[in-house]
């Protein structure tokens, strides 16, 4: 059954949001009564539009990994909590809007995507999850595609459980919307199945680690991502290979780019652009960008999501006659269309064109 969401205004509250909780977590419920009705710190005030510390950060369970065709896909689940989709006003804007918890919620199911070869994090799949008990089914739904600074782009939603026991989730994967290349040409075109399973139960829920940054919230910057044994976490690479073309920022959001010559991209150099986060390197997926070199006179067109062994997920096209010793203008003509975790909502919405140097 599809469950219900209520969207509220970006950063209102939580204690604006309906009250959750955790199938008689006490943790929970403690968490609620000392923090608000959605058992969330209340958000900062006047947060920064950029990328900030959030005001606690969370620990995780993982459930399981599964394969998902030439994909393998990682589930795992944490305490319900607020998270933002990205929306745009009949004036063109784009807003980040909250979703708050609502009383079903149980637990925060996250799923990450990657290559098993290469251990890349692949977005643009698009991702459902099938949660049952007992072969009765509890909650289906198609999930958001989302950023966080603990685990970079994955996909993610509140879901209700029905208590503890043992819960078989079935994950769904679609063909990957970008271009491949290299190793990765031919494959991730085609929907796949996988399951997991594991045991619920909310005294487990209750060690799942919970701290306050009381002394960093709602300032520039941002916490590590967790590093999981089991599942991978999204980075760019910390360099692009070919001639750099330079690097710049836009909306918080740092773009590199660079004129890559190597067969599997075709005859023509090709043109690649990076976007990452500003704080540990985290890909940012969901774009639509443009680039123009020299005013146009060089190249000027649009670019296409991409993956690839080397760069990872990027957006670039082929560029005929690009040396790399052209200046470089990126457009982002729509920012990113990812549901973002706390830290990141504030962040990635209005971003003028930047010039790389």
């Amino acid at each position: 059954m599809k469950r219900r969401r209520f969207l509220a205004v970006a950063g209102a509250a939580t204690a604006g949001a309906v009250g959750g909780c955790l199938g008689g977590s006490d943790l929970f419920e403690t968490k609620r009564a000392s923090t608000g009705a959605g058992g969330e710190p209340p958000l900062v005030e006047n947060r920064p539009d950029a990328v900030y510390a959030p005001t606690h950060v969370e620990g995780m369970k993982t459930a399981g990994t599964t394969d998902v065709g030439d994909l393998r896909a990682g589930v795992a689940y944490s305490y319900p909590h607020r998270f933002w989709v990205v929306e745009k006003e009949e004036d063109g804007a784009f807003v980040a809007r909250e979703t708050a918890i609502i009383e079903a919620d149980s637990v925060h199911l996250m799923a990450s995507v990657w290559d098993p070869e290469t251990g890349r994090v692949v977005p643009n799949t698009g991702l459902s999850l099938e949660i049952s008990k007992g072969g009765e089914l509890v909650s289906q739904e198609v999930i958001y595609p989302m950023l966080s600074q603990r685990m970079g782009v994955h996909y993610g939603a509140n879901f209700p459980l029905d208590g503890d026991g043992a819960y078989d989730v079935a994950v769904s994967v679609g063909g990957v919307d970008a271009n491949r290349f290299g190793a990765y040409e031919g494959k991730f075109g085609t929907p796949a199945e996988g399951a997991v399973g594991f045991e619920f139960s909310a005294r487990a829920l209750n060690d799942v680690s919970y701290r306050m940054l009381d002394d960093r919230k709602g300032e520039r910057g941002a916490v590590e991502p967790m590093e999981m044994e089991a599942i991978p976490v999204g980075r760019a690479p910390e360099r692009l290979p070919g001639t750099a073309l330079g690097r710049g920022s836009t909306g918080d959001a740092v773009f590199l780019a660079s004129i890559v010559e190597a067969a599997r991209f075709g005859e023509d150099p090709y043109l690649a652009v990076s976007p990452r986060t500003p704080y540990n390197r985290l890909a940012i997926p969901g774009m639509a960008l443009g680039a123009s070199a020299d005013g146009g006179a060089s190249f000027s067109g649009s670019l296409a999501a991409g993956l690839d062994p080397e760069l990872g997920f990027h957006y670039g096209a082929p560029a005929p006659g690009l040396t790399g010793s052209e200046t470089l203008e990126i457009t982002v003509d729509v920012p990113p269309q990812v549901a973002r975790h706390e830290g990141y909502e504030t962040a990635f919405l209005d971003m003028p064109p930047v010039t790389l140097t």
